[in-house]
């Protein structure tokens, strides 16, 4: 599975931006629309941090405290596309932010952890401006 995080920039504090991960099918198929994508962040000098993830069905989401009610995250498995709309931007937000394929396919419950989480992309970049 190889995913491309893309639609990070610069906006002003109370901004929206949204950002996007695709996957690209490879020898598995059926591995990527079935394993649950996260989206992680991490500010300059700061560990990693979960801030969303969605199931591989859909169904369930699980949000960061810190980004709850702010953020919403939504995936396209005709597309093989997990969309994060970002709103009322703060400058807390400003970090590198990665999407993830979960290591198991068809979680019972919607992995929130980095262990969780085999494949990576590559981080875009969200800078918010005060």
């Amino acid at each position: 599975v190889q995913l491309q995080a893309f639609g990070g920039g610069l906006v002003q504090a109370g901004g929206s931006l949204s950002l996007s991960c695709a996957a690209s099918r490879l020898t598995f198929s059926y591995l990527d629309i079935a394993l649950d994508i996260g989206w992680f962040r991490q500010g300059p000098g700061k560990e990693r941090e979960f801030v969303a993830a969605i199931s591989w069905s859909g169904d369930r989401t699980v949000y960061a405290d810190s980004v709850k009610g702010r953020f919403t995250i939504s995936r396209d498995n005709v597309k093989n596309t997990v969309t994060l709309a970002m709103n009322s931007l703060k400058p807390e937000d400003t970090a590198a932010y990665y999407c993830a394929a979960s290591r198991i396919p068809k979680r019972a419950v919607v992995a929130t952890t980095r262990y969780e989480y085999a494949y990576w992309g590559q981080g875009t970049l969200v800078t918010v401006s005060s």
